[in-house]
């Protein structure tokens, strides 16, 4: 394990961070640290949206400001450019979810060709990424991974899809730029998984321009990598992808429950661990067909690919290599490894206040339920104030 602790330095982490904007970052983590709160809160917002009570004022200043980069792609200029300047990358990401309607998913691909027209034109942002749910409903993903055959319109809806796919992924390959498809719940994850696999063989023939991403939480996820790069040497394409350890966790437990399967899920913490380590390992092995976006808040397993990279003598700014966080979380990681000259991009969230709550309530109730997570940040951001000499 790399003995060069550079996560602790809190003066290159938090050097992009006012005084104020530090106390505010404190007081956010220190509230969400409390978990009944986090569902008061949670429940408040929700009403007071719904009963559209003036709170968004109240929302930009406090939560949405921290974990999100503004409300459109020129509100993020100014977030971007600065991180820009400490080394740090931005993946710009339309954070606006649950939408259901033709023209709500026709709305999603423009924006995702506009972030890419961005892409090209800005070194700062050198990847575009969106979710499958963006671009058609649910349902449709989930009876295709099950199998069910589809009704007229159904096959009519799902060429729809598969058309904004393919428009995006040919856009990304023409302009250059990589394009992250996020993973979503394992029920529909089998449908989205194969339009994936088609985009890599159409336009991974030079190197990877379109990622996969994969949950490793997921106990079946290292089975699926292997198979698919050996699908990848014999079609003679390149292999893109993002790894995080996941995002559904109560949802996918809570749905195997009620219906009665075998949970996808990893058995526990540290399996989950193991499973994303073992999937660093593997990409590494075969960095000659594959790259990577290591997208991970988790100091061990950056910590560990970091070594991967020096054991096989790789540069820190190998292109095939990225490191990622979510734009108001884990700078102490972000901006330490930027500062080592790594890759490093965050992901930054942007879009109308309203329809970005769904985002940031996740955001709120992940850092309340993963174990450590929130006390980190607080330690950090509490030895920055005395630093700084606050306290």
């Amino acid at each position: 394990m790399n003995t060069d602790l550079i996560f602790d330095n809190t003066e290159v982490a938090f050097s992009l961070k006012s005084d104020s904007e530090l106390e505010r970052a404190y007081f956010l983590f220190k509230m969400i640290s409390i978990e009944p709160l986090v569902r008061i809160g949670t429940a408040a917002t929700n009403f007071a949206i719904k009963a559209h009570l003036p709170i968004e004022g109240l929302i930009r200043s406090t939560v949405f400001d921290h974990f999100c980069g503004g409300v459109n792609e020129n509100d993020c200029l100014t977030v971007i450019d600065n991180m820009f300047a400490k080394g740090v990358s931005s993946v710009l990401d339309y954070s606006v979810e649950g939408k259901e309607s033709e023209k709500e998913f026709d709305s999603a691909q423009h924006k995702i060709l506009k972030i890419i027209d961005f892409a090209k034109e800005i070194d700062a942002i050198p990847i575009a990424v969106f979710k499958p749910s963006a671009f058609g409903r649910i349902y449709l993903y989930e009876k295709i991974s099950t199998g069910e055959d589809l009704k007229a319109l159904e096959i009519e809806e799902w060429q729809r899809v598969v058309n904004r796919f393919e428009v995006v992924c040919k856009k990304a390959k023409e302009n250059d730029v990589a394009v992250l498809i996020d993973a979503e719940e394992s029920w529909m994850q089998k449908a989205a998984d194969n339009l994936v696999t088609i985009m890599m063989q159409k336009y991974n023939t030079e190197k990877p321009i379109v990622y996969n991403t994969l949950q490793m939480y997921r106990h079946d996820r290292l089975s699926f990598l292997e198979k698919e790069h050996k699908n990848a040497k014999e079609g003679k394409y390149f292999l893109g992808y993002k790894l995080v350890r996941g995002a559904y966790m109560e949802k996918e437990k809570d749905r195997s429950e009620e219906l009665g399967y075998q949970s996808p899920i990893c058995g526990s913490k540290a399996l989950t661990d193991e499973n994303f380590n073992n999937a660093l390992r593997y990409i590494i092995e075969n960095l000659d067909c594959m790259s990577i976006f290591a997208g991970t808040h988790n100091e061990d397993s950056s910590y560990l690919l970091m070594d991967l990279m020096n054991n096989k003598g790789l540069l820190n700014n190998d292109p095939r290599v990225w490191f990622g966080q979510l734009y108001g979380m884990s700078d102490h990681i972000s901006f330490n490894l930027a500062n080592k000259g790594y890759n490093v991009a965050k992901y930054v969230p942007f879009g109308p206040v309203k329809d970005v709550m769904p985002y940031l309530i996740r955001r709120a109730e992940e850092n309340t339920s993963v174990a450590g997570q929130t006390g980190r940040e607080l330690a950090l951001l509490t030895k920055e104030k005395k630093r700084r000499k606050f306290i």
